[in-house]
């Protein structure tokens, strides 16, 4: 059944003071993807903090997690979802944008296993 399972905050204009309250706040660790985007991992819904500033939205992005991620795309376009960003990979997975009918932006992903 998809779910969230992920969410990923901006963190742009202060992505190391914004990582460093959540590890001191509840004790979050946080893996590396890249200097500027470092998520948790292992919890039943992970955080992301995207300080990349060419692609960090202004607001907290709840992510989707399915297992097929072009069937996933080919359901939201027939419901009449708007695609914000086409099929991308990123490391682990892959994963699209869509606009709901009230306007609110998620994303929908799918993991990807190294070997693939």
């Amino acid at each position: 059944m998809p779910r969230i399972d992920y969410v990923e905050l901006p963190s742009v204009t202060a992505h190391e003071l914004t990582r460093a309250f959540y590890a001191k706040a509840f004790g979050w660790t946080f893996a590396d993807y890249s200097p500027d985007y470092a998520a948790t991992e292992g919890g039943s819904v992970d955080v992301g903090l995207n300080g990349q500033p060419d692609d960090a939205l202004s607001a907290p992005l709840p992510i989707v997690r399915v297992d097929d991620l072009t069937q996933a795309f080919e359901a939201v376009v027939a419901a009449g979802g708007l695609i914000a960003r086409p099929i991308f990979a990123f490391p682990g997975g892959r994963r699209f944008h869509f606009i709901d009918p009230s306007g609110s932006e998620l994303g929908v992903w799918q993991k990807v296993d190294s070997a693939d």
